[in-house]
């Protein structure tokens, strides 16, 4: 066994979702640095095709942008045929696309005052959306008989609920903020859903697996990222591309007999917080 083989995405196709969001973006650059083909799907069509046309610039790797409403079927079975006449059969999907919504106010408000309609439409992408995308792609694959699909979570999910406490005085986008229940109770459902398709589609050697990400440095103000990263082992948050490394080791070949794990990246904090 030549072990360094086994981590090369050469020729791979892969399809990021929300492929030009803070994560998206990172997961798509070393996709493509790796080998990959990579579909950088985005409801923004200029943001996505512009990218590509940087990556595949860039790396001489061939990338395409392509528009997609996530939460919409139709929407989802057009981009994936897009995908595969492009580029060709989907090797690798990440399943990363998520969303606060049309309104920042609406989105942050909190529990006693949050609007059903907010809610409806944040898990209509991240989770509704999630199932959408992954049923047609894993169909193909199970066709296939191959393929690896990494879906975005988060630590507020199933297994820890955020501290109410680190978000006096915290202020993102130029507002106080929180983690909503939306928030939460999407992200529990995506780690739901993983664990089901990757039961479900083991038969077809597909393997379905969750990133679970901590606290990433993208502007919060400096009294969170100090109530934040006190509770953090490592005392501090992470760098978005400290997240890459999980998402391209699921998406090779060494990591062949994973499926249906939960992966947290958090710099410790989940270590001492779900053990205690």
């Amino acid at each position: 066994m030549k072990y360094q083989k086994i981590f090369n995405l050469k020729n791979k196709v892969s399809i990021v979702t929300g492929g030009t969001g803070m994560l998206g973006k990172e997961f798509t650059l070393g996709l493509s640095q790796s080998g990959s083909k990579v579909a950088i799907v985005d409801l923004d069509r200029t943001k996505a095709r512009k990218l590509a046309e940087s990556i595949t610039k860039k790396y001489n790797i061939k990338c395409i942008g392509v528009s997609c409403d996530v939460s919409n079927e139709e929407d989802v079975s057009e981009m994936v045929e897009t995908v595969e006449k492009n580029l060709g059969k989907i090797d690798v999907l990440v399943n990363n696309a998520a969303t606060k919504g049309k309104s920042l106010d609406e989105y942050f408000k909190p529990l006693e005052k949050y609007n059903l309609e907010t809610w409806k439409e944040i898990m209509s992408v991240n989770l509704d959306g999630m199932y959408i995308v992954a049923k047609e792609v894993g169909l193909r694959m199970a066709k296939r008989k191959k393929g690896s699909i990494i879906q975005t979570a988060s630590i507020y999910s199933s297994n820890m609920a955020s501290d109410q406490r680190i978000y006096k005085g915290s202020r993102y986008l130029n507002r106080e903020i929180n983690t909503p229940a939306v928030y939460s109770v999407s992200k529990s459902g995506v780690v739901g859903l993983t664990i089901h398709l990757a039961s479900y589609w083991a038969k077809y050697n597909i393997r379905v697996n969750t990133i679970s990400p901590g606290g990433v440095y993208s502007g919060q103000n400096s009294k969170f990222i100090e109530n934040y990263s006190k509770r953090v082992p490592m005392n501090r948050m992470a760098n978005k591309d400290e997240i890459v490394g999980t998402v391209l080791y699921l998406a090779s070949d060494a990591s062949s007999y994973v499926t249906g794990q939960n992966i947290y990246i958090d710099g410790g904090l989940s270590a001492w917080w779900l053990r205690n």
